[in-house]
């Protein structure tokens, strides 16, 4: 059985979306997109699967709430609006999972907590009792007391992290392109799209370009050194297009979608 052919029976998933997909240009909330993403990953857990949902947005959504111009510099500035953001961002999610009968928690992370034995510990256990209780963790960031000392830098690797912590066995990566290409595909629209990686290795990583959008913080190269960090705790990978939430669909029916980090 290939990799793709075992998405068919994974039971527990990781999905992250980032803020290129909740969002539109201006920074105001994608309200089609992220209602469509609420129907289809509750019509997962109907299937069948436990759902744990890692999600970019808060400081986009706090910048389009306070009507910034753009995204601020200052750490202040930014803590304040993940604060803004990161409420706004759980009152929908809240508000849109419910209508499809789904109760979610809100899980927010700092990187101190997993380096303490004690405290990951703790937060594995609050992981498993609300998958349990059919809970959809939703998991961000705790970027209203982030500092560098403590940030994950990206919530790519947060996510990596958090199907790591939950023995997930799949980890899909929603972004703003189908997948690793060749060539940056928004340099050159025709490049290849690379379908499976079974080794990360320097040269994949080379194929990787800068930061992506203005108002996220990864590129193509975090989603690879998530996959990575997956790879190496027996999980595949899926990196591809957000902007469709049924997408998903295609995944978890051994579809050819994106890109796949072979565990």
């Amino acid at each position: 059985m290939n990799s793709r052919e075992k998405l068919k029976n994974v039971k527990r998933i990781v999905v992250k979306v980032g803020t290129s997909t909740l969002t539109y240009e201006n920074g105001k909330l994608n309200l089609n997109r992220i209602e469509k993403l609420a129907r289809v990953l509750s019509d997962l857990k109907n299937r069948g699967l436990e759902v744990i949902l890692v999600s970019s947005g808060a400081i986009g959504v706090g910048v389009g709430k306070l009507g910034l111009k753009k995204k601020p510099s200052i750490t202040m500035e930014k803590q304040a609006a993940a604060a803004v953001g990161q409420c706004e961002l759980m009152y929908l999610y809240d508000k849109m999972f419910s209508e499809y009968g789904y109760v979610t928690a809100q899980v927010l992370l700092t990187k101190d907590v997993l380096d303490n034995v004690e405290r990951k510990r703790n937060v594995t256990n609050t992981f498993i009792t609300l998958i349990k209780m059919g809970v959809i963790p939703i998991v961000n960031e705790n970027d209203a007391v982030s500092v560098e000392q403590i940030e994950f830098g990206d919530n790519d690797t947060l996510s990596a992290l958090v199907a790591t912590l939950t023995d997930a066995e799949a980890l899909v990566i929603l972004t703003d392109i189908d997948g690793l290409h060749a060539e940056n595909p928004k340099e050159n629209p025709d490049a290849e799209l690379i379908s499976e990686v079974d080794k990360i290795t320097d040269e994949i990583k080379e194929l990787a370009g800068g930061a992506g959008s203005s108002r996220g913080t990864g590129g193509m190269i975090t989603k690879i050194m998530a996959a990575e960090i997956a790879e190496k705790a027996g999980i595949h990978t899926i990196v591809c297009d957000g902007s469709d939430p049924k997408i998903l669909y295609k995944i978890f029916d051994g579809k050819e979608i994106g890109t796949i980090f072979n565990a």
